[in-house]
């Protein structure tokens, strides 16, 4: 299964399925309001860089990157908030329990669930995403250090 910027795609269906006998909600696209605000919050910020690319100014660099982090660790936290949920709201009536299990995919990596490997990482534009954070991170700390050095 892949969880595009708005939709998921891939064996869904399937998975849906197996996880019916274990309890687990079954898996839409209406259940992410983020695919309805992410897209559009994704553009914003592209056109905010352009801003503050014309602008020239440090002080709007640093906001524009502090909101950039900010953004990529609530969406971090919102999605491992829905794992959470997804894992540990089990149907009662599920036929296959197994006292004391949870079902929670990992944020990242890999986790064995009964029978099933479930591997969870970013796919090309998460990791994009990922090392643009770095980036931008890694030159606002270059470039405060350079600033208080002087």
């Amino acid at each position: 299964m892949k969880i595009w910027i708005s939709d998921v795609k891939g064996d869904v269906d399937i998975i849906n399925g197996l996880n019916h006998y274990i309890g687990m909600k079954t898996i839409h696209k209406k259940d992410f309001p983020e695919f309805v605000f992410l897209p559009a919050a994704i553009m914003i910020f592209a056109g905010l860089g352009i801003v503050v690319l014309i602008l020239n100014k440090k002080a709007y660099y640093y906001i524009w990157t502090f909101l950039f982090a900010v953004l990529g660790i609530f969406s971090f936290y919102d999605f491992y908030k829905w794992e959470y949920n997804y894992g540990h709201s089990l149907d009662p009536s599920a036929p296959i329990k197994v006292p004391g299990m949870s079902y929670q995919p990992p944020l990242f990596g890999y986790k064995k669930l009964l029978n099933f490997e479930v591997l969870s990482q970013p796919d090309i534009a998460g990791w994009f995403y990922i090392g643009a954070g770095a980036i931008l991170v890694g030159i606002t700390i270059y470039e405060w250090r350079k600033g208080i050095a002087k």
